[in-house]
């Protein structure tokens, strides 16, 4: 939303507190629903995501816990097989529309943007305000690190800029230590998933256009340090993003907006396929505004599954608590929100026989925001598709990808953008604390300054290979304090079989990047996470259990 829209929607906001009614709302519901001026805003804004919330029946079947990459995957498949799924999601479902703002922008952020947050610093260091509300983007904060994750249905795929690269061979058998085979995910799997996302690299009238000059000097630098970039897979709908450039639609991804979301769909999210198809079979129903907060056994040697759930108005208000029951139980909550159920799940005795490795191996995927100073003449919008990516194996593996700069102006501001992921073994856990009954990340003290410093010996380098900044200056700027690639928490081979089945309880799955031990070696967790899914809720349909 820009400044004109904000100013706008808060018009449209006061017009409907006096005279009582607007686009079919009164100021009594308002009040029933304690919804402020600025709710009111949003309300006037994005009226879809203020309609009444179905409601899930008692019993399912088949629960799903998610609606990101690994959990729509698994109730797409599952729904196939016959099986009847309920998706629950803490987020709402925004709608797509080629010329609204749905989702705040990257750079003039609002309530949209965040999740039930009231402040963020955005990369830049820009502090900004935000009202309280159900947006897009939950920035969870931990001691040392900060991290971001989907909060909506489509989870990771709204809020991620769409890079989908498949690790190198050795570095996968590096993190999964044998208990994935590579060749099969390479062969079947990976595959797969691409069929159904259908990446592609940027096209070349696309990169050659003025929203991506910033690809080009990224490219150029690189090059100029002895690299050969190379061209990354992006989960765009270029089409889109073509109208955008031409004026046929709202300017979104060419102007630096992906983070918060691209409100006219140019980013192919899960909505638009595996989310898509799963309802399409008549079996597969999601419930955004249903979070949930604690998983059991029901009492009594039934057998089936207790799932607490709170359900949620856009604004954050309870409006109704209910406890469902299932007969199989699947977490693709993320790596977060599947490791705070399950640890919590164990140390309050909800489900005792789950295993020490609960909680264990969870990392950042070796994140490190890069920044370089511009040196191309050539300015424009930063458009938020990445181009390329560069990978250096002469110290820790580490990967730069040109990224855009979230949080700042539109126009180029004389910095270029990196995203560096290094192969690195820091982890933290998950510890139950029983004073207030939360599930707390323990992240080791400076746990990132071995993998930041790997990113920075190679930003660095290639800063002082084009010549970027004048003798004796800083060479590079890097930021680890965050991660957008949460990993780990119910590790794959040890909290659970070889194919996600938890140890120590029959139709309880772990379908998400809690699974993956961490990292995914250099690459951007998204391809893996969804072929690891296919991979999983394959064998677990095709043997029954």
């Amino acid at each position: 939303m820009d400044r004109r829209g904000f100013i706008k929607g808060v018009g449209l906001a006061a017009t409907m507190l006096t005279t009582g009614t607007s686009t079919g709302t009164s100021a009594a519901w308002a009040q029933d629903y304690g919804l402020g001026p600025h709710a009111l805003v949003y309300r006037a804004l994005v009226p879809e995501i203020f309609a009444p919330l179905p409601d899930p029946a008692d019993h399912v079947p088949a629960i799903v816990i998610g609606s990101g990459f690994g959990a729509s995957i698994t109730a797409l498949r599952l729904a196939q097989s016959g099986t009847e799924v309920a998706v629950l999601e803490r987020g709402s479902r925004w709608p797509n529309d080629p010329w609204r703002d749905i989702f705040a922008v990257d750079t003039f952020p609002d309530g949209r943007g965040f999740w039930q947050r009231t402040a963020f610093t955005a990369v830049t260091g820009r502090p900004i305000a935000l009202d309280p509300f159900g947006g897009v983007l939950d920035v969870t904060s931990y001691p040392g690190i900060d991290v971001w994750r989907g909060a909506c249905v489509g989870g990771g795929s709204v809020v991620f800029t769409g890079v989908m690269i498949e690790p190198e061979q050795r570095f996968f058998e590096q993190v999964f230590g044998g208990v994935v085979d590579y060749r099969e995910m390479h062969d079947v799997y990976y595959p797969r998933v691409r069929e159904t996302l259908r990446p592609s690299p940027i096209p070349d009238d696309i990169y050659h256009s003025i929203a991506f000059a910033h690809s080009r000097a990224w490219d150029g630098q690189v090059r100029a340090a002895g690299y050969t970039p190379q061209r990354t897979d992006g989960m765009w709908n270029w089409h889109i993003i073509r109208d955008e450039l031409a004026g046929r639609s709202m300017p979104s991804a060419t102007v630096g907006c992906s983070n918060l979301g691209n409100s006219n769909g140019a980013k192919f999210d899960l909505n638009q396929n595996y989310l898509r198809y799963a309802e399409a079979t008549g079996r597969a129903r999601i419930y955004p505004g249903h979070r949930v907060d604690a998983i059991a056994v029901e009492a009594g040697g039934a057998g089936r599954y207790v799932v607490g759930v709170t359900k949620l108005a856009p604004t954050g208000e309870v409006l109704r608590t209910r406890t469902l029951t299932c007969d199989k139980l699947f977490l693709g909550a993320g790596s977060i929100g599947t490791s705070e159920l399950l640890v919590r799940a164990r140390d309050t005795g909800a489900l005792p026989n789950l295993n020490e490795h609960i909680g264990e191996g969870w990392g950042t995927n070796g994140d490190v925001g890069l920044a370089r100073p511009l040196t191309s003449l050539e300015v424009g919008t930063q458009g938020a598709p990445s181009a390329s990516r560069i990978l250096d194996e002469a110290g820790a593996p580490v990967s730069l990808e040109s990224w855009f700069i979230p949080g700042a102006p539109p126009f180029d501001i004389g910095t270029l953008g990196s995203l560096g992921m290094v192969l690195d073994d820091t982890r933290g856990r998950f510890a139950y604390n029983p004073a207030d009954g939360r599930v707390n990340l323990q992240w080791p003290p400076n746990g990132q300054a071995g993998y930041l410093a790997r990113a920075q010996e190679v930003n660095g380098a290639i800063t002082a290979a084009c010549d970027c900044v004048p003798i004796g200056q800083p060479a590079s700027g890097g930021d680890a304090s965050f991660t957008s690639h949460p990993l780990g928490g119910a590790v794959i081979g040890r909290a659970t079989d070889g194919y996600g089945r938890v140890r120590g309880y029959r139709g309880l799955y772990v379908m998400d990047g809690a699974a993956v031990p961490g990292s995914t070696g250099t690459v951007n967790p998204s391809l893996t996470i969804c072929a690891l899914a296919e991979r999983n809720i394959e064998q677990i349909i095709s043997s029954g259990e």
